[in-house]
């Protein structure tokens, strides 16, 4: 499985509707900047959001125009998989196959991350991220899309990590963050990498990379959370899907599913 064939397999119809009748009837902007208690850093996130029918799908994104988020509104799925802008195309495919594939019908669990603070909230969804991925103490993990959270999970559970993330930087431990996923790979035991890879392309070469080294890859996604459940037994072992409204979003519960097979 590739990100073509999967858009091909959309473009066909081979998964659902016509994705040249289905219409994007909802685009929008969620421009968000967070420091959660006690933390020393803040952060700052940009998702580009599209709606299929009943579904939502996103990609995080740099930057973006809001006019190009907007042109979207009214034109087809079939339309925007062709789109210039990368994380318009994502965002569509992953609308789309949410409305074809819901996540509450699809993922193996799906689990509710209870109200609280941001970071109540953000430490209860690591948990569960880190449950999945299952480290066994002194096991080594990449991770590739630094949350502070999932590191001190991944510290608690008593596994070491190399922290990496485009933007570089360091980590609420004063740790370096280096911005080489793939050459960070080696002597890693697991993988745990942001749906954002998808987004900014580096999640196929970092997956190759991956399969040809044996190290088994789980994936958190906000973006592309309806996307990568697909690549799992193509090199992903697991995915934590969480669609939009996203944790941080909400100080109510809000959900989360998990999948340890691709939907059918």
């Amino acid at each position: 499985m590739t990100l073509a064939d999967l858009v091909e397999l959309v473009r066909s119809g081979g998964l659902g509707p016509d994705p040249a009748s289905c219409t994007v009837s909802v685009g929008f902007t969620t421009r968000q900047g967070a420091r959660h208690a006690t933390r020393g850093q803040s952060y700052r996130n940009t998702v580009v959001s599209l709606r299929v029918e009943d579904a939502v799908g996103s990609c995080a994104v740099e930057d973006v125009a809001d006019d190009d988020v907007h042109s979207c509104v009214g034109s087809t799925v079939l339309e925007l998989l062709g789109h210039p802008n990368p994380a318009i195309r994502t965002a569509v495919l992953d609308a789309y196959l949410a409305h074809v594939r819901p996540h509450h019908l699809s993922a193996t669990k799906s689990a509710t991350i209870g109200s609280g603070s941001s970071l109540t909230k953000s430490m209860a969804r690591a948990a569960a991220v880190v449950d999945l991925l299952d480290p066994a103490p002194g096991d080594r993990v990449l991770v590739v899309g630094v949350v502070n959270s999932l590191l001190h999970h991944l510290r608690e559970r008593g596994a070491t990590y190399v922290a990496c993330d485009h933007k570089g930087g360091r980590t609420e431990w004063d740790e370096p963050i280096t911005t080489e996923a793939e050459s960070a790979l080696d002597g890693c035991d697991l993988v745990l990498a942001s749906g954002m890879t998808v987004g900014n392309g580096t999640f196929e070469p970092l997956l190759s990379r991956a399969v040809a080294a044996g190290t088994p890859m789980v994936l958190f996604a906000q973006t592309a959370a309806a996307v990568l459940p697909w690549f799992i037994g193509s090199g992903v072992r697991a995915v934590s899907a969480e669609p939009y409204p996203f944790f941080w979003l909400d100080g109510g519960p809000t959900t989360i599913h998990h999948y340890t097979e691709r939907p059918s």
